[in-house]
């Protein structure tokens, strides 16, 4: 962890805030700033100041480039609820939750291995053709395929 940077006690659902954590997980801050601009979600604002805290954060440091870094840790906890009543039938009071989160973004080095390897996209995954594990080695092997394909013709005659 190179620096961090903290929010706590905001008025926002942690669970409407978690919905924008994948987008940026693992990300560059320039990459991820980018991405959450483009993101129809109120987290979204909040999650852009963040980065930006933790981008000041590192710029106070001295022999750190913010080019070589990448957003390491991102997690939404629930902060206190401010609790509020609301009138319900029959003279009862029904109880609101309104929940408050505590944000932490850790931003971390991109180790060198990753800096110097960047390789090329790698094969597809069978689930990326939309196959299941059975029908991909059933591609790969030719009797596999023409068993497939007799099976069909059987079935539909």
């Amino acid at each position: 962890m190179v620096t961090r940077a903290v929010l706590r006690y905001l008025r926002i659902t942690p669970r409407k805030f978690r919905l924008i954590v994948p987008l940026v997980k693992g990300k560059r801050p320039e990459e991820a700033i980018a991405i959450l601009t483009g993101v129809k979600k109120n987290a979204s604002k909040y999650g852009i100041d963040l980065i930006n805290s933790a981008l000041n954060n590192v710029k106070r440091m001295q022999g750190v480039e913010t080019a070589d870094l990448y957003i390491s840790n991102f997690i939404v906890n629930g902060g206190p609820m401010l609790k509020r009543f609301r009138a319900a039938s029959m003279g009862r009071a029904s109880l609101i939750k309104k929940r408050t989160s505590h944000v932490t973004i850790e931003l971390d080095r991109i180790p060198a291995k990753e800096k110097a390897e960047k390789t090329p996209a790698t094969k597809e995954a069978p689930k990326a053709k939309g196959l299941s594990k059975k029908e991909a080695a059933k591609d790969k092997h030719p009797e596999g395929a023409a068993r497939k394909k007799a099976t069909t013709k059987k079935g539909k005659e």
